[in-house]
């Protein structure tokens, strides 16, 4: 942290708005992480409806990508900050007011486009500012405040809920919203020049993009990831309560979150210095084990040390890949191909709520955790054999022992 000490205080007081906002915005999205299935279920959804319904979550995800890349690059962060944190203020108020499976369905796909809008500006945004040589230890800091807002958002979610009701808890998810849409107002970041947009990487051709070999295997990674995630965001609460255990679901996504905060303390540095790679891998296998620890799960230790090795998972890779598409990236074209890298991860967690419902309703809400594990190992081989140019490449990459051939410092 001694790094910010660095940085001139008009450039600390920018990141520390803008830290600010993104707490905010997480805050309010975790808040509902362990009620909203029980919710829907408490409306009167399947298992499967349940899952539907949080799987529409992705489709404004896939829906707003495109459109808020493009706003980001060819106008400014700000603008889809903005957008991000309005949904995420009024979206809470819908899930307030509708009581059936429909119309919960559209309220659902409507809070995607939150996530669409803020990461994929707050991404490119905190890019931007990050010195190059920094980069990785820049976004590790910034990224604290996905899991801080994971840790306090379903602890006192659950709370409310618990005590309460649902009213308080939405109005509460909406109220964080809001203080954080004043907070965005006062971003302030330089109009993103537009003279370079007419390149082959930064034309209107979005999906095209996939295919190039820069980003085909993060999408991919992430596909798999996502389908994990979706997983967890949709049936831990679930399964939690049908198994007997006694645990308050919130303290499953704390612990996540705890894990996640500590380990990007360390691994953005490390990166800088031993390269994307190498963690982009021990995030996979941490995920592979947390989600084999949860098939396995018959007690409250269990489900928390595996919430532990999952966020220690999931607060390696997003920074990391984050990271890594910065390196592979021009400023013009940041937010395109961060929005685009996300794609993945956004179909897999509109697949897993319908499909991964649908097993459940076969083989129960444990054995989903079982086909997610494979989902994860299956992302680690991926990334192993296919990160780079070739076989011996992507090997070396993937250990640390190599250079990200596609980052734009190492292009020949």
């Amino acid at each position: 942290m001694n790094f910010f000490r660095t940085l001139d205080a008009q450039l600390r007081r920018k990141l520390l708005v803008l830290f600010t906002a993104g707490l905010l915005f997480w805050s309010s999205l975790a808040s509902l992480l362990p009620t909203l299935p029980l919710y829907i279920e408490e409306v009167g959804a399947t298992r499967q409806q349940i899952g539907v319904v949080m799987g529409c979550f992705a489709i404004g995800l896939l829906l707003f990508r495109p459109l808020v890349g493009r706003l980001a690059d060819q106008h400014s962060r700000k603008i889809v900050l903005l957008i991000g944190m309005s949904v995420v203020a009024i979206a809470p108020l819908g899930y307030l007011i509708v009581k059936s499976v429909g119309l919960l369905m559209v309220i659902r796909a409507f809070h995607g486009i939150s996530i669409a809008a803020f990461a994929t500006g707050y991404s490119a945004l905190v890019a931007d500012i990050a010195p190059s040589e920094k980069r990785g230890e820049v976004i590790g800091y910034m990224s604290l405040v996905n899991p801080i807002g994971m840790a306090t958002g379903p602890a006192l979610g659950g709370f409310l809920q618990a005590e309460v009701g649902y009213a308080a808890l939405f109005l509460l998810s909406s109220g964080l919203g809001f203080i954080g849409l004043l907070c965005t107002s006062r971003i302030i970041n330089p109009r993103v020049g537009s003279g370079q947009l007419q390149s082959d990487a930064t034309s209107n051709k979005f999906w095209q993009l996939l295919a190039t070999p820069r980003i085909r295997v993060p999408a991919l990674v992430l596909l798999m990831v996502g389908l994990a995630f979706g997983a967890l965001s949709t049936f831990v609460p679930l399964f939690i309560r049908s198994s007997g255990v006694d645990l308050n679901a919130g303290l499953f996504y704390t612990a996540a979150a705890v894990a996640s905060f500590s380990v990007r303390l360390i691994t953005g540095r490390a990166s800088d210095r031993y390269g994307r790679g190498l963690f982009i891998t021990i995030s996979l296998f941490l995920y592979t084990l947390a989600m084999l620890m949860i098939w396995t799960a018959n007690s409250p230790v269990t489900f928390l040390m595996a919430a532990a090795i999952e966020g220690a998972g999931a607060g390696i890779l997003i920074p990391m890949i984050a990271a890594m598409m910065a390196d592979r990236s021009l400023p013009h074209e940041r937010g395109r191909l961060f929005g685009l890298c996300m794609v993945g991860f956004d179909v897999g967690i509109a697949i897993a709520g319908p499909v991964l419902g649908a097993i459940a309703e076969q083989v129960g809400y444990r054995n989903i955790f079982g086909f997610a594990s494979g989902l994860t190992f299956l992302a680690i081989i991926i990334f192993v054999t296919q990160s780079s140019k070739d076989l011996p490449h992507s090997f070396r990459f993937a250990l640390g022992r190599g250079e990200d051939v596609y980052a734009l410092d190492n292009a020949s």
